[in-house]
């Protein structure tokens, strides 16, 4: 684990000017854009969580509101899978932009409706999307875009989340990308039990490295 500096910026992502969080280690391993679910932001203690922990492995973050204030007292809006998706096409392309983290691999982190935002983001963005992982995510609302997934995907699900696994193992069967499904015991769907979170970093954090790793190394 690093014990590299870790700079922390606020910034406006794509058309909507939506409100982020940049968090950048000295010379990052990649970047991993957020997708959370509904009902949560980028001032999520959870998520924020797992950025700080995945700094301390080297890899640079990006946390940002999907969906403006206005938005998002449309409930509608919250389960808007290829709008939400189009948002993180949008933070993926700032992110290009910028000359600081242009040359990055990229990888998706979704949680709940957001692993399905990531997921149609892949799909749709398949050169600039080289690793997604879902945690408690409801993949299987990707639907369609599902087979067209190319980046290495991993699903984390919570052992007492039942009908969630049974979702994401169909989700799995449709996935044509490398993949996995990791079940953490005794963890519910937003792994509030002692423990479990730490795992969920664990399991993310291996499979990001690895794979933005060895993206970095192609490019």
């Amino acid at each position: 684990m690093s014990d590299t500096s870790i700079e922390k910026r606020f910034i406006k992502v794509g058309s909507k000017n939506l409100e982020g969080i940049l968090r950048v280690p000295e010379n990052p391993v990649g970047l991993v854009i957020f997708a959370h679910g509904a009902g949560s932001s980028r001032l999520s203690p959870r998520n924020n969580f797992v950025a700080e922990s995945f700094g301390k492995r080297g890899i640079a973050t990006l946390l940002f509101d999907l969906l403006t204030e206005d938005e998002a007292r449309d409930r509608n809006n919250v389960f808007d899978i290829p709008l939400l998706g189009k948002r993180v096409v949008e933070a993926i392309g700032w992110a290009k932009s910028e000359p600081s983290l242009s040359a990055l691999p990229i990888g998706l982190f979704g949680s709940s409706t957001g692993a399905a935002a990531a997921l149609v983001a892949a799909a749709r963005a398949p050169r600039d999307v080289d690793v997604v992982v879902s945690r408690g995510g409801r993949a299987d609302m990707a639907g369609k875009d599902l087979p067209r997934v190319q980046a290495p995907t991993l699903l984390v699900v919570g052992g007492k989340d039942g009908v969630v696994i049974d979702l994401n193992k169909e989700a799995s069967s449709a996935l044509r990308c490398k993949k996995q499904l990791e079940i953490v015991p005794g963890a519910t769907h937003l792994f509030e039990e002692p423990g479990t979170l730490d795992q969920v970093v664990g399991l993310a954090a291996d499979w990001f490295e690895t794979h933005l790793r060895a993206a970095g190394e192609e490019k």
